[in-house]
């Protein structure tokens, strides 16, 4: 079944609604881990496929290769510089204006996603680049997520 842009955007819902869910769980002092896991699992194309993930505030190893270095630059854990970017922890994320490109059983979206601190409701604006393709199951999983600041002269 080809993908189409309602499948694209329902994707990053989900996306957008896992870093929220993973910092309050965080927060309410539950098992963030379990659901960081789930999160990757689910959205991710770790299972059966390589995945390309360049996260946003991540230098000393900016590329991540495996479902656990993954997981640790959304909890923390097995790369030294991650603190969490999922425990920071978001009361809001949402997907603004965005090119999405559909090739049959592919997808790619660029544009910006905003993240608003739960602590100061301060808003951070950062620049993505997804692709997906769809699981076993049907359902869209990334493949490729680039994540950076926007340029600051």
């Amino acid at each position: 079944m080809s993908i189409t842009k309602n499948d694209v955007l329902q994707a990053q819902q989900e996306w957008a609604d896992g870093i929220v869910d993973i910092g309050a769980i965080f927060l309410a002092k539950g098992d963030y881990q379990q659901r960081a896991s789930r999160h990757i699992k689910d959205l991710y194309a770790f299972d059966g496929s390589e995945v390309m993930f360049k996260p946003t505030l991540a230098s000393d190893v900016p590329f991540r290769k495996t479902f656990n270095e993954a997981l640790s630059y959304f909890i923390g854990g097995e790369i030294s510089e991650d603190n969490g970017f999922a425990i920071t922890p978001w009361s809001k994320v949402r997907f603004g204006e965005q090119q999405i490109v559909l090739n049959n059983d592919s997808a790619l979206a660029m544009g910006h996603y905003f993240f608003t601190r739960f602590d100061n409701n301060q808003e951070i604006k950062v620049e993505f680049t997804f692709g997906y393709v769809r699981s076993n199951s049907g359902n869209l999983i990334i493949n490729l997520h680039h994540s950076s600041l926007p340029f600051t002269p």
